[in-house]
């Protein structure tokens, strides 16, 4: 059976940089699921009409069709029951919290420190979409949205719940990653892959945590391109 995964790319097609994309990524890649990519941007939302909606990840399993990084991994579950992500309804509901925590806590740090880095890695079709829906969203210019010091220090305080987990066990979800280790993980690739700024200090538990989270499943992160591989595309 044939399986594709629609994932935001940006100045090259393996340039991957969306959270909720490396959330449903990992996610196969827990299952011991192979996808290929189709690479999307911003600007081709015809290209997922099919889907119902305008966002990605979307995946195409056979004749099904699944949007939304945390609806994948319901459906991985439901679909391919061995190695389970979510686990038991009260499982599945505790890891909607950390869905929450990364996009409400930890994103808005992280997109104050990396935006214009970000902004310069989406393809250059994009960037007019991404700038003008992302100043409506934040009431400001990409530009003044930019503050790596007051972003970095948004971080530090909204990481220190991690730290606490993460100072008891080597993942969030114990001994081995699991979904929620993923819906976190998402956002550390995003800044990853499109920026070189240093988020957390090699002393942070957090740090850690990002190293093995970047080996796992063959270095599935790790291995990731990033915007400094591609010749040209990076100034400091």
């Amino acid at each position: 059976m044939s399986r594709e995964l629609y994932e935001l790319c940006g100045v090259n097609d393996a340039l991957l940089f969306s959270p909720f994309c490396w959330r449903a990524r990992y996610a196969l890649a827990h299952k011991g699921i192979d996808a290929e990519t189709r690479p999307w941007r911003f600007t081709e939302k015809d290209a997922i009409a099919f889907s119902g909606q305008g966002q990605v990840p979307v995946l195409v399993d056979g004749d099904e069709v699944v949007s939304d990084s945390f609806e994948i991994m319901r459906y991985l579950d439901r679909t391919y029951p061995e190695q389970s992500l979510l686990g038991s309804p009260e499982a599945e509901a505790r890891a909607r919290f950390f869905k929450h925590y990364a996009e409400r806590a930890l994103a808005p740090g992280m997109m104050r420190t990396i935006i214009m880095d970000l902004y310069n890695a989406i393809h250059p079709d994009d960037r007019e979409y991404f700038r003008t829906t992302r100043e409506k969203r934040f009431g400001c210019t990409l530009e003044e949205m930019h503050s790596p010091a007051k972003g970095l220090s948004m971080l530090d305080q909204a990481l220190a719940p991690l730290r606490g987990r993460l100072e008891e066990s080597d993942y969030m979800d114990g001994e081995a990653p699991g979904a929620s280790d993923y819906l976190l993980f998402g956002n550390f690739m995003w800044a990853r892959t499109v920026s070189t700024a240093d988020l957390v200090s090699n002393a942070d538990p957090v740090y850690g945590w990002i190293e093995r989270m970047l080996d796992a499943h063959g270095g599935l992160g790790r291995n990731a391109m990033r915007i400094v591989d591609i010749e040209g595309a990076y100034d400091p």
